[in-house]
C-alpha cells in the first residue's frame, strides 16, 4: 500500500516516514501529475463563465497529491539523501518542470484566469481572494503565458535544463564537502584547539576505523573552530583552502561550467520574458523591484563596512607581529587572530560561552521566548514517525490549547545532509474546502556541533543565533492564518521572508533572555553577569569583517545575474574582477565563493542574497518597536507583529504589512548602529 494514496494514519497526520520507500515516491509523482492534469482539464472544459470559484480557487486547490509527495521527497532529500533519492530527483525534476510548464503555458487555462482578472473590479472579493487572484495572474505572466508558441517551447527547454542544473550543483557540493578530510596523527598538530574540538575529531576518527588519529572535515562545526584556534598556520591554510576551493578543482565535482550554464540559461529565460537580465526578472517580484535599488542598499552598507574591516585588519596584523609573526596576514589567519584580539580587548574567549549554551537549553530558551511573546506551548512527542533517528518532534499549541502545528528539529551534520540551516514544511497551513483550518508541519534542519564523549551538544553563540533565526522562520510558518496555501506562511518575497527570522535573533543576545537558557551544562549555574557584560561589549567586534564578507557575496550574486551578454565566462576571473571592483581586501574572501554559492545557484536565492541585508533594515527597525517600550516582551507590540506579519503570509504587499505593524517606513540607521558601523 502506497501511504501517499490515503490519509496518513499517523498522529497529527504527519508523513509516515517509516512506511515510505523510494518506489512510493516515483508512483506518487506520476499519479500526482496525472490527477492534477485531470483537475486542470476540468477547469478548461467547464462551459460556465469563468469565476473566482470555478477557476482561481479550483486551480489553487489542484495538485494536492503532487504537493503532498513533493514536500516529503525534496525535504528528505536535502536532509537525508542517498544514491536512490538522487537518482529519483534526476528522473523526476525534468518531468515536474514539464508538468508545471504545461499548466503555466496552457492557453485555455490562462484565458479563463485572464477573464476573471479582467473583471476583478466587478467581483465582491475579500482582500485575500483579491491577492490570490493578482498573484495567480502575475505568476502566469511570469511563467510565460503571454509568449508566442515558439517562445513557449524555448522556455520549456530552458526550465528543464535549469531544474537539472540545480540538482547537479548541490550533488557536486555535497560530494566535494564529504571528500575532504584533514587527518592528523601527531598530537602536536592539535596545539591551540579546544578540548571539545579535539574530542569530536577523535570520535570521528574512531567511527571511521582510524583510532588514535583526529579527523577534521569541511562541515562548519569542524573547520571553523580549527581555523579559529589552531596554532599550526600551515594546517589552517590547508583546511581553509579546501573549504573555499570546493567544486573549483577541475575534477568531476567542479561547478564552474555549471555556473556558466546557469548564467546563460537564466539570461535567455529573462530575455524571452521581456527583461534585460535575470536580476530584473527576479526583482520584479520582490520588495526591491529593481537591481539599482539593491546596489544602492549594498553600497550604503559596504562603505562603512570595508572601512571598519581595514581598521580591524590593522589590529590583527599588530597582534600577529606582537606575537613574533613575520608575515602579512592571509584569509586563513583572520579567524585565528580575531579571536586573540577579542580575548585581549574584551577578555572574552568564545569557548568560555559554550558550557552555558547546551543545545536543549537553547531550544527551550527559544520556546520560552515564543511563549512570552505569543503564548505558545511546546510539548515533546514520543514515538513519532521521523525521517532520521536524530529528529525530535514537538506539538505546538496556543495559550488556549488549540493546535498551532507540529515542529520537527534535526540538529547535527551528516554525510547525507547538505550544509547550512533551513526551515521548510512537510505540510503548509491553509483552510480546506470543508472549511477546516489545516495546521502546518514545520521542520528546522541545522548542522550544529554534536555531543562528544560524555558532554552534550555545546553550541557556539553563532549557532545559537542560527537556531533563533530558523526558529523565526518556523514561527512564520506555524502561526500562519491564511485561507490559501500558495500565499500562506513563508510564501512571501525573498526580501521579506527574512524579517521574521532575523528579528528573533535579537532576543538571543538580550541579557534577560540569556539568563533564561544560558545555564552551565554541568552545574546548572546561570551564565554570570560578568560574561554577559563581556558579550555585550564585544557584540560589535569584527563586524567590519562579517559585513564585508557578506556584502561581497551579495554583490557577486548580483553581478552574475545582471550580465546581459551570453558567452562562456572564466568564473574565477569574473569573481576576481567583481571583488577588485568593490575593493574587497585580500585578507577577506566572500562569505561564499562562486563554486559553492548554493544560495545563488541552487537554493532559490539567485539575485536574492542581498535579501538578508534588505530584511535587516526591517528587523532592526521592528525590534526597536519593542525596545522603545522598555519591554522586549511587550504584549501589544507582540500581538501586532503576530497579527500583521506572522499570520498574514503573502495576503498583501509586504511593505503594507510592515506599515500595518510599524506605522512608518524603516531607515537604514538602526542596521548600521547594530553592527557598529555608525558612529
Amino acid at each position: 500500500m502506497n501511504p501517499f494514496f490515503e490519509n496518513y494514519n499517523t498522529p497529527f497526520q504527519v508523513p509516515p516516514f517509516n512506511k515510505i520507500n523510494e518506489q512510493h515516491f516515483l508512483e506518487t509523482f506520476q499519479e500526482g501529475m496525472k490527477v492534477q492534469n485531470e483537475e486542470i482539464r476540468g477547469i478548461t472544459e467547464n462551459k460556465d463563465i469563468p469565476t473566482f470559484e470555478n477557476t482561481i480557487e479550483t486551480l489553487e486547490r489542484s495538485g494536492e497529491l503532487l504537493s503532498k509527495v513533493s514536500m516529503v521527497f525534496f525535504n528528505v532529500k536535502e536532509a537525508n539523501t542517498n544514491d536512490k533519492m538522487d537518482a529519483i530527483a534526476e528522473e523526476i525534476a525534468p518531468l515536474i518542470s514539464q508538468h508545471n510548464d504545461a499548466i503555466n503555458l496552457n492557453p485555455a487555462l490562462f484565458e479563463k484566469v485572464k477573464s476573471v482578472y479582467n473583471h476583478k473590479e466587478d467581483l465582491d472579493l475579500i482582500p485575500e481572494q483579491n491577492r490570490l487572484l493578482e498573484e495567480t495572474y502575475r505568476n502566469f505572466v511570469r511563467g510565460g503565458a503571454n509568449l508566442e508558441p515558439e517562445k513557449k517551447e524555448e522556455l520549456k527547454t530552458i526550465n528543464e535544463k535549469l531544474a537539472l542544473l540545480e540538482l547537479q550543483f548541490d550533488k557536486n557540493l555535497l560530494a566535494e564537502t564529504n571528500a575532504f578530510k584533514l587527518i592528523l596523527e601527531n598530537k602536536d598538530d592539535l596545539a591551540g584547539l579546544p578540548e571539545n574540538v579535539v574530542e569530536t575529531a577523535a570520535e570521528l576518527a574512531i567511527s571511521e576505523g582510524q583510532e588514535g588519529k583526529w579527523i577534521f572535515t569541511l562541515q562548519k562545526p569542524s573547520w571553523l573552530p580549527f581555523v579559529t584556534y589552531s596554532e599550526k598556520r600551515v594546517l589552517r591554510e590547508k583546511i581553509y583552502k579546501a573549504m573555499f576551493n570546493r567544486c573549483n578543482n577541475d575534477n568531476d565535482f567542479d561547478n564552474k561550467e555549471i555556473i556558466n550554464r546557469f548564467i546563460n540559461l537564466r539570461l535567455q529565460k529573462a530575455k524571452i520574458l521581456g527583461f534585460n537580465n535575470w536580476s530584473e526578472f527576479v526583482l520584479d517580484d520582490c520588495m526591491a523591484q529593481k537591481p539599482e535599488n539593491v546596489y544602492d542598499l549594498l553600497q550604503k552598507v559596504w562603505n562603512p563596512a570595508i572601512k571598519k574591516a581595514k581598521e580591524e585588519l590593522l589590529a590583527l596584523q599588530n597582534m600577529a607581529e606582537k606575537e613574533g609573526a613575520d608575515f602579512k596576514l592571509e584569509s586563513w589567519d583572520w579567524w585565528y587572530y580575531a579571536e586573540k584580539v577579542r580575548k585581549e580587548k574584551y577578555n572574552l574567549d568564545e569557548e568560555q560561552l559554550r558550557p552555558y549554551l547546551e543545545l536543549n537549553n537553547v531550544v527551550n530558551g527559544a520556546f520560552t521566548v515564543a511563549n512570552k511573546l505569543f503564548g505558545l506551548q511546546f510539548s515533546k512527542l514520543k514515538n513519532m514517525p521521523v525521517y532520521h533517528s536524530e529528529c525530535e518532534v514537538f506539538k505546538v499549541e496556543d495559550s488556549n490549547e488549540e493546535l498551532v502545528g507540529i515542529l520537527y528539529l534535526d540538529y547535527f551534520p551528516r554525510a547525507s545532509k547538505k550544509g547550512g540551516a533551513w526551515m521548510t514544511n512537510f505540510r503548509e497551513q491553509y483552510v480546506s474546502k470543508e472549511d477546516e483550518n489545516i495546521r502546518p508541519v514545520v521542520s528546522l534542519t541545522c548542522n550544529f556541533s554534536k555531543p562528544v564523549g560524555d558532554k552534550p551538544a555545546l553550541l557556539s553563540f553563532e549557532e545559537v543565533e542560527t537556531f533563533f533565526h530558523e526558529f523565526g522562520h518556523g514561527l512564520h510558518g506555524l502561526l500562519s492564518q491564511c485561507k490559501y496555501e500558495s500565499i500562506s506562511g513563508t510564501n512571501v518575497s525573498r526580501d521579506f521572508v527574512e524579517l521574521p527570522s532575523q528579528i528573533l535573533e535579537h532576543w538571543a543576545a538580550e541579557p534577560e533572555v540569556l539568563k533564561m537558557f544560558a545555564l552551565h551544562y554541568n552545574t546548572g549555574e546561570t551564565i554570570p553577569i560578568e560574561l554577559i557584560s563581556k558579550m555585550k561589549k564585544a557584540a560589535k567586534f569584527n563586524q567590519g569583517f562579517a559585513t564585508s564578507e557578506f556584502i561581497a557575496a551579495a554583490v557577486l550574486d548580483m553581478d552574475f545575474h545582471t550580465i546581459s551578454e551570453e558567452k562562456d565566462y572564466d568564473i574565477n576571473e569574473f569573481e576576481k574582477l567583481v571583488l577588485n571592483k568593490i575593493g574587497l581586501i585580500d585578507e577577506i574572501i566572500p562569505r561564499y565563493r562562486s563554486t559553492y554559492f548554493a544560495h545563488a545557484f541552487s537554493w532559490g536565492y539567485s539575485s536574492g542574497y542581498y535579501s538578508y541585508t534588505w530584511a535587516e533594515v526591517l528587523d532592526a527597525d521592528a525590534f526597536n518597536a519593542f525596545k522603545e517600550t522598555g519591554d522586549i516582551f511587550n504584549q501589544d507590540v507582540a500581538k501586532s507583529f503576530r497579527q500583521n506579519i506572522l499570520e498574514r503570509g503573502n495576503t498583501d504587499e509586504p511593505m503594507q504589512l510592515y506599515l500595518n505593524f510599524r506605522g512608518k517606513q524603516p531607515g537604514i540607521e538602526p542596521l548600521l548602529k547594530n553592527r557598529g558601523l555608525l558612529k
